[in-house]
């Protein structure tokens, strides 16, 4: 069965990720990380310029946003912003990339060194205790996710093609185990999950977003009529609406799927 998707937002993101449903306030968050912004979109859109590039955001459950800049991660509102915590040095200019809080509140967080993008870069885990190394020799971190029940932790390293797939221990917030969860056609970039316990990957370049099974089997494509497809979450009221982020200007998609998502875990600190 044929899913369409269309454009409900003509934003001309240089590059939108990082879509977040704050089921609060009824709102979709996402960033345009080149166009260094955070966008919101309720009734009509809404766009908050920021001094430098923001790579991904997360809800917090004390209320507003973190965000992941070049030079840290910052509590962040329409009035203000404060940092939380320093990018750790690693030589040249790294920026932070995708990241996304686990079912315990946690920030994980990956950086990359733009244009060329060498293996150089890493993921954190920020949380009470502060900004932890977790990985090193990434080249672009993308696609963090947790099934339902948190005991599952994704990640790719989008140039490698492949998404992994690791037990994840919640309490303690670490994870173990890795294995290969499933090699992508294209180039795996965001991720999220449904209540079924699917991982849906966008393909950057592709212009198509694929759901996995919890097995790694593909279950389903969507076609989207833009081919930086970038990042999705699943959003609205009912939460039965895939929103897609996409690059080059491509603006804001969505489509209905016919399974629904679940509300975005919100950072503890």
């Amino acid at each position: 069965m044929a899913f369409p998707v269309e454009q409900i937002v003509d934003s001309r993101d240089r590059l939108g990720e990082c879509p977040i449903w704050d089921e609060r306030a009824q709102c979709l968050w996402w960033v345009d990380i080149h166009g260094q912004a955070i966008k919101r979109y309720k009734d009509r859109p809404e766009s908050f310029p920021l001094p430098e590039p923001v790579g991904s955001i997360a809800l917090r459950e004390a209320g507003g946003l973190l965000a992941a800049m070049q030079s840290g991660i910052y509590v962040w509102d329409e009035e203000q912003s404060r940092l939380l915590a320093a990018m750790p040095p690693n030589g040249g200019s790294p920026r932070f990339n995708d990241g996304r809080c686990d079912r315990a509140g946690r920030f994980w967080v990956g950086t990359l060194q733009e244009p060329d993008f060498p293996p150089t870069g890493r993921l954190f885990r920020l949380d009470g205790s502060g900004l932890e190394l977790k990985r090193r020799g990434v080249a672009i971190p993308n696609s963090l996710a947790w099934s339902p029940d948190g005991r599952t932790m994704y990640f790719a390293d989008t140039p490698r093609q492949t998404i992994w797939a690791f037990d994840y221990d919640g309490e303690a917030g670490e994870s173990a185990n890795e294995r290969i969860f499933a090699r992508t056609a294209g180039r795996p970039d965001g991720s999220c999950v449904d209540a079924e316990g699917c991982l849906w990957n966008c393909e950057h370049g592709a212009g198509r977003v694929v759901r996995y099974a919890p097995d790694g089997k593909i279950d389903r494509v969507l076609e989207v009529p833009a081919k930086g497809t970038t990042c999705c979450c699943f959003g609205g009221a009912a939460l039965d609406t895939l929103y897609i982020t996409t690059s080059r200007s491509g603006g804001l998609f969505a489509a209905h799927p016919g399974v629904k998502g679940l509300p975005e875990s919100r950072y503890a600190g």
